[in-house]
């Protein structure tokens, strides 16, 4: 889309030819509108206020069903590890928070690595739900472009999937909330958004405006080819920029919905704080001080904190978790005059989704029929296992299922991209696969334990940088699974930095100036999990998803045995 055509989308939502410019160019507003603004109501006597209630949510992932495993269960208020989760309950407890002065909000993420319930259509079940859920409004998160940008516009203005074609509901009619991207950019038209940056809801009869944001760093962990035609501008740049469109429009309680967060010392209580400073900390603390709070997302941590604005007064931010297992509620009261949030009646409140109250019945019913409709694909058979395949890491850090993933996804990507070793971040291993009587693997159990639909790539690095990667294991405190092609040596008292060695690809000692081909998922190759060397890889190709390798390995070598966990040694 040109700077033409979006300055015409900008103004047939309404936007006045000065806040088309103010988006365009990130100028200083008017004088005399902000005057205009200032002045708003000051003729209306003394000082009225209405209260205005935001539930929000983050990270949810697609998950319809009660999300199972440590996923599936949080710290509560009390300190108590509780389950939460699932749409029928999530639902439950919305009603109860919800009422004629409060409005569903998002901070990104909903769909994207989603359990196959949802995944199999491309997502459209979930959307659907949220929908039915109330959600008016909510920022992209970095998943929401793993099927890329065009997906992306298709799951929310409708159509059928070009590919695949109409799921069993019939023709897809599109969200029915706002998906916004105030910071996503079209290179060809790089001044203006490439989805809508704000929207602004009338809540108790006044006006507020959310300004949605994803996190910058979204074209190192996402597919490249999806956002080819995208830019990712600075969140606080985007921020401002939008925050004055939305003044010059007079809306003066604004609040950023911004996927991305902190990391907190877990197991705290979900309303706790302080957090790790991090990205999060950033954004909140440098946006402007016309922004009254910052719903946050990304990290699946839960916090309520208090940040300086620029200004120097406080301002809340938030997040809820992941997966549906809290609701955040944001009461304010917003000034009828000035058209302004009330600072000081903020409060804000984190909510954990128990499984203690009755599954709402209608989403309960939706859940079960979209349930019905995937179990085809579910229960396609994809090959035999002779014993259970497990993720418990042994002494070495390797487990029986990442050996296994890591030589699938060699296997996968040795033909286009001529990989000579894998590696697998123990991460992403979602689940066991458990021996069954017949010994049978279903598509649905490989779905669970590989749920991300990530895409392989291959990478070449140096023999130092190769050793390099490999010590960044015991920084982070994550062994990657090796495919049996990398076999090396890890001393237990050796020095974090220099605990590997005797380093070997295909029995053959590696060299310093070797030249090898390293294959992993791209959310590895993107410096995901801590492990930085990866970014420094070159000539980068892109081959199947994930999941894809490792179906295509059981329907290759069934019946699968589990494979000895002796490609790193360790010793004293």
């Amino acid at each position: 889309m040109t700077s033409r055509s979006r300055m015409r989308w900008a103004a047939a939502a309404g936007f006045s030819a000065a806040v088309c410019m103010a988006l365009a160019l990130g100028g200083p507003v008017p004088a005399a509108a902000a005057g205009k603004a200032a002045q708003v109501g000051q003729a209306a006597g003394k000082a009225r206020t209405v209260p205005v209630r935001l539930i929000a949510v983050n990270d949810f992932h697609g998950n319809l069903e009660p999300p199972t495993g440590s996923g599936g269960r949080i710290v509560n208020e009390a300190g108590q590890t509780v389950d939460a989760g699932g749409a029928a309950y999530l639902a439950t407890h919305i009603k109860a928070l919800a009422d004629r002065n409060s409005t569903v909000v998002a901070a990104g993420d909903l769909i994207g690595a989603t359990p196959l319930i949802s995944a199999a259509y491309h997502d459209e079940p979930t959307v659907e739900l949220l929908g039915k859920l109330g959600l008016s409004v909510s920022s992209v998160g970095n998943h929401e472009f793993d099927e890329g940008y065009r997906e992306l516009l298709r799951i929310s203005h409708g159509g059928c999937h070009p590919t695949d074609g109409c799921s069993p509901a019939g023709k897809w009619r599109g969200a029915r909330y706002d998906y916004l991207g105030a910071n996503v950019r079209l290179k060809k038209a790089p001044a203006l958004p490439a989805l809508a940056p704000f929207s602004i809801r009338k809540i108790n009869g006044v006006k507020v405006g959310f300004i949605g944001l994803v996190t910058k760093t979204t074209p190192s962990i996402v597919t490249a080819e999806g956002i080819k035609d995208l830019t990712f501008a600075d969140e606080v740049e985007s921020a401002n920029r939008t925050s004055r469109a939305l003044r010059l429009l007079g809306v003066r309680a604004q609040v950023v919905l911004v996927h991305e967060g902190d990391q907190v010392t877990p197991n705290q209580s979900p309303d706790a704080c302080p957090v790790i400073v991090g990205a999060g900390s950033r954004i909140a603390s440098g946006v402007s001080a016309e922004v009254d709070m910052v719903v946050m997302g990304h990290s699946h941590q839960a916090y309520v904190c208090k940040t300086k604005d620029p200004a120097g007064a406080d301002r809340y931010v938030s997040q809820g978790s992941s997966f549906g297992r809290v609701l955040t509620t944001l009461d304010f009261k917003v000034d009828t005059r000035t058209k302004d949030v009330v600072r000081s009646t903020v409060a804000v409140d984190n909510h954990v989704v128990t499984r203690d109250v009755p599954a709402d019945p209608e989403i309960e019913r939706f859940v079960r029929t979209w349930k019905e409709r995937v179990s085809e694909v579910a229960n396609r058979r994809v090959g035999t296992i002779t014993a259970d395949l497990t993720r418990t890491p042994g002494p070495s850090g390797e487990s029986p299922l990442g050996d296994l993933i890591a030589d699938a996804q060699l296997a996968a990507t040795k033909p286009g991209g001529n990989a000579e070793i894998a590696l697998m971040n123990p991460g992403g291993i979602r689940a066991d696969l458990t021996h069954a009587p017949d010994g049978v693997v279903t598509y649905g159990e490989v779905f669970t334990v590989q749920p991300f639909n990530n895409l392989m790539q291959v990478v070449t690095l140096t023999g130092a940088r190769l050793d390099a990667l490999l010590e960044q294991q015991y920084q982070v405190n994550r062994v990657l699974q090796p495919s049996a092609s990398l076999t090396y040596t890890v001393s237990a008292s050796a020095p974090v930095g220099s605990k590997v060695s005797g380093i070997k690809v295909n029995g053959t000692p590696v060299t310093e100036t070797q030249q090898i081909r390293v294959a992993a998922n791209n959310f590895l190759v993107g410096g995901g999990d801590g492990f930085s060397v990866f970014t420094e890889g070159t000539d980068v190709w892109s081959g199947p998803l994930d999941i894809d390798a490792l179906v295509s390995h059981f329907t290759a070598n069934s019946p699968v045995s589990p494979p000895a966990t002796d490609r790193i040694t360790v010793v004293p």
